[in-house]
């Protein structure tokens, strides 16, 4: 022990090696510590999972947390991240943000490229009963819909589009989000009480039936979120043991979340509702489709055009129906005469218009052995509920079919000529010159001094009665009584713009439009809707090309981020909303480097003091919170103004909630990762000298061990000869790992952390004797 003790180097205070190596050298089928094992081959284990619960086609499901190694979730220190903007560890450096947008779309798991490709124009497929026949036959039973989703996730080729100046830009990972035409409607809570839903529904314009059968009135749910991402870590934890072979070490991209992480976000910003405080979800465009087997095809595109706009279908009174219409003509190549279906398509742009297509596919449903046949994958947008039902189905029948569909090449071609035509030539053009029309006529009214003195006259009630005694808006105000705007009112419109101008990544002009409709809506209490105008100011404003000062930041964003989660928590009761402004809101202030590190950690800690995340949203967020505080760089030799000790404390705090959920391989690596940012701190600032720090750590430790080594001896068994061999091994181990592992046994939780921590090799017999009898009270905060 002592001849140990001496190798140390002198001043070392890194915290010891983590008991984990010892319950390592008993995993029989590894041959490995898992102090040798890097973080990016645990990861590159996950992603050879053979199978679960006996079920290959269900490996598929879990293909998002998948990717290649080096996405993994890693403390950037002592290596400088390529995203985040540098500059003073007290304020914002000379970057001017152009980079938090440039190559966003090159990372699929970056929060940034997870923004600009969720808050995107939403087309709606409304097809008729041939049309579904047909595509049914091909392998698609949900239609055209599931024909198209995952193409318009990643338009081919660039995007050129105009902003309000008449600049133009080009864009090389533009997306569209297809939907089912009337699904996701969420219908708002009426400002008054004692209306029945029946009144609510005809109100709002749709019909009773149309209104039960319209998909998810229920929004997006945090657990349906959080239980699938559950679903994902148990797969990889109950796969880790069933490894084959020893992992390889592989480099590590620190710049990547954790896949786990970016799954949480994405799953938090896919499948948005259909709601009236914000129009993301309103349809932008709508695809009316019919096939070349239709016997009336003019008079169908009608019908199905009045059905939309006027009939049982229509959207309702808070949607603009004035979207556009885009008529599609399904060919069948196998069956059908294209000399008909070009005639019929000609016929077509005289009677509906330019913005038709005709899309020639083959009618045959492809499959794996076909020689031009390629695999469509699974969107990556597809809502929690839905992926969270076909992971139940997965686990519940035994005769669970691989959900990958095959589609011939040919077809794949097609439909990208289709959607890009679609996108470049209709639906750009469209939303131009809708901003252009709302921001002359509408919004350029409200910015000028008579704008501002009708706010000013609203405000104060002139021209109308006071407010109601329940706290409602005033009489002269055009918030309905039933929770929301009418689409034809300016304030609806304004937010059109608003959020088309986002869409387009005309930040700017997204920003001013936001900052006008804050107050009318605080004005009018419609506090969801001034919840939602919060939100994207702030958000809008972090991803403009610009420098924020401290000062402005905490006038503009901290403001705008406070009065969003109150609205949404308190007044709305709407946790959703509370969670996805936070989240979002700390992924920006991150990528901007600085003091603005700080301010993304303190509302991170706000999400988790607000409780409204479950068991595994609470580890993945402490996870971050480390990453986070491990980006700020410090200044000079000693890194004054880094953040590494808070990094370390997280890191530990994620193992502890990991830990708590069984969750050992993720505990693992938040371990290993506090051992490692202590490892790289002077001695005088560890917690070596910290007896409930170390004992707590240590305690971790030793959980891990117990269960590691439990999960290993369910799934296999013990040889003698592979205990000769892992012995063989041990020997190779530094002294210190073995040190601390016979330490983390069970015996004095409190006295192992103390006497476990390296000494200096110079320690007097004094002061050894005066460390042992220490009390364990903890001098300082650690971390």
């Amino acid at each position: 022990m002592q001849s140990s003790d001496n190798d140390l180097p002198t001043g070392s205070g890194s915290l010891p090696t983590s008991p984990i190596a010892a319950s390592a050298l008993r995993i029989q089928k590894s041959r490995h510590t898992l102090n040798d094992v890097s973080q990016s081959a645990l990861f590159q284990s996950e992603a050879s999972l053979p199978y679960r619960r006996s079920h290959p086609s269900a490996a598929s499901l879990y293909a998002s947390t998948l990717s290649p190694p080096g996405s993994r979730s890693q403390s950037p220190v002592g290596r400088p991240p390529s995203r985040i903007a540098s500059g003073s560890v007290f304020g914002v450096g000379s970057n001017n943000a152009l980079a938090l947008t440039s190559g966003a779309g090159d990372s699929p798991g970056d929060p940034l490229n997870l923004i600009l490709r969720a808050f995107v124009p939403h087309v709606a497929v409304y097809t008729s009963e041939d049309t579904d026949i047909l595509l049914k036959e091909k392998g698609f039973p949900r239609g055209l819909w599931e024909l198209l989703r995952p193409f318009g996730e990643r338009i081919q080729g660039k995007v050129i589009i105009r902003d309000s100046n008449g600049s133009s830009r080009t864009y090389e990972d533009y997306s569209i989000h297809f939907a089912q035409f009337g699904e996701g409607i969420v219908h708002p809570e009426p400002v008054t009480s004692g209306l029945k839903s029946t009144q609510t529904h005809r109100t709002n314009g749709v019909s009773e039936n149309s209104s039960a059968s319209g998909g998810a009135q229920r929004g997006i749910l945090v657990s349906d979120v959080e239980a699938v991402v559950d679903r994902h870590l148990g797969y990889a934890e109950e796969s880790y043991f069933s490894l084959p072979q020893s992992p390889r070490s592989h480099g590590l991209d620190i710049d990547a979340p954790s896949p786990y992480y970016a799954l949480y976000l994405r799953r938090l910003l896919s499948g948005l509702p259909l709601t009236p405080h914000e129009t993301f979800a309103h349809p932008v465009a709508c695809v009316i489709a019919i096939s070349s087997r239709n016997q009336s095809p003019i008079e169908t595109l009608r019908r199905l055009y009045t059905e939309s706009s006027t009939g049982d279908k229509r959207l309702p009174n808070w949607v603009d129906a004035e979207f556009l219409r885009y008529y599609v003509l399904v060919h069948e190549e196998e069956r059908d005469d294209i000399t008909r279906s070009m005639s019929l398509f000609d016929q077509m742009k005289r009677n509906l218009g330019l913005h038709c297509h005709l899309l020639r596919i083959r009618g045959t449903q492809s499959v794996a052995t076909d020689d031009d046949s390629i695999p469509l994958p699974r969107s990556e947008w597809m809502s929690a509920s839905e992926e969270l039902a076909d992971i139940r189905r997965s686990e519940d029948q035994e005769d669970f079919e691989d959900p990958t569909r095959y589609i011939f090449e040919s077809d794949a071609t097609a439909i990208r000529t289709f959607i890009r035509e679609m996108v470049t030539q209709s639906i750009i053009p469209t939303m131009e010159r809708h901003v252009s029309v709302w921001n002359d006529q509408v919004a350029s009214r409200r910015r000028g001094l008579a704008g501002r003195f009708v706010g000013l006259t609203k405000r104060w009630g002139f021209g109308g009665n006071s407010r109601t005694s329940f706290g409602g808006p005033s009489s002269g105000s055009n918030y309905d009584s039933l929770g929301f705007y009418r689409q034809d009112t300016p304030e609806a419109i304004m937010r059109k713009l608003a959020d088309y101008s986002f869409m387009l990544r005309d930040w700017k002009l997204a920003h001013s439009t936001y900052e006008l409709l804050r107050g009318d809506f605080n004005n009018d209490k419609a506090w969801k809707y001034h919840a939602a105008a919060n939100e994207m100011s702030a958000i809008s404003l972090l991803i403009m090309p610009q420098n924020i000062s401290a000062k402005a930041r905490a006038e503009t964003i901290d403001t705008a981020f406070e009065s969003a989660f109150y609205s949404y928590i308190t007044r709305c009761s709407a946790p959703y909303g509370a969670l996805r402004c936070l989240a979002l809101g700390l992924e920006l202030l991150r990528l901007r480097g600085g003091s603005s590190i700080d301010d993304a950690a303190k509302w991170g800690i706000r999400l988790l003091e607000s409780k409204i995340v479950g068991p595994v949203g609470d580890a993945l967020l402490k996870e971050r919170l480390a990453v986070c505080y491990a980006s700020k760089q410090g200044m000079g030799t000693h890194l004054w103004g880094g953040r590494r000790r808070k990094s370390a404390l997280w890191s530990v705090l994620g193992a502890e909630a990991w830990l708590a959920q069984n969750k050992y391989i993720q505990a693992q690596k938040c371990l290993n990762e506090a051992r490692k940012t202590y490892s790289e701190l002077p001695s005088e600032n560890g917690i070596d000298k910290f007896a409930y720090a170390s004992a707590f750590v240590l305690g971790i430790g030793k959980q891990l061990n117990q269960n590691l080594e439990a999960g290993d001896q369910d799934d296999g068994t013990d040889t003698g000869d592979q205990s000769e061999a892992v012995d063989e091994e041990s020997e190779a181990l530094d002294v210190r790992g073995r040190r601390i592992s016979t330490m983390g046994m069970p015996g004095g939780a409190t006295g192992a952390g103390l006497e476990t921590a390296p000494l200096k090799a110079q320690i007097d017999a004094s002061e050894e004797v005066k460390e042992k009898q220490d009390t364990g009270e903890a001098k300082d905060d650690f971390g």
